[in-house]
């Protein structure tokens, strides 16, 4: 079986703040809060995301406006929390060899 890919920055964001149901606007404002501004998703990256989520199944489009491209609302699905869950493994095993390693310098 081949391993995932680690999730970019951008993937593994709106993965995170799309547990609830948000609009694109919305998840640009909230990276940018949790990150203390470090992370600005400009609109190029953030919908080359969306799509990107929309097509591997990982989020899915939880409700349009009618007639409106830009009030689209998205969720995340339960192929996108499971990939999340795999990546939050991944994280912590660096985090936790990384201070393995440093305790023993």
């Amino acid at each position: 079986m081949d391993r995932p890919q680690p999730l970019t920055e951008a993937l593994f964001y709106i993965l995170l703040v799309a547990r609830r149901p948000v609009h694109g606007y919305g998840i640009t404002q909230e990276v940018a809060e949790l990150t203390g501004g470090r992370v600005n998703l400009g609109p190029g990256t953030l919908y080359g995301a969306i799509s990107s989520l929309l097509d591997k199944g990982w989020i899915a489009l939880y409700s349009a406006e009618e007639g409106s491209r830009k009030k689209k609302e998205y969720v995340i699905t339960p192929a996108g929390r499971a990939v999340f869950a795999g990546e939050m493994a991944r994280l912590r095993e660096l985090v936790e060899n990384g201070n393995l390693m440093e305790d023993r310098a």
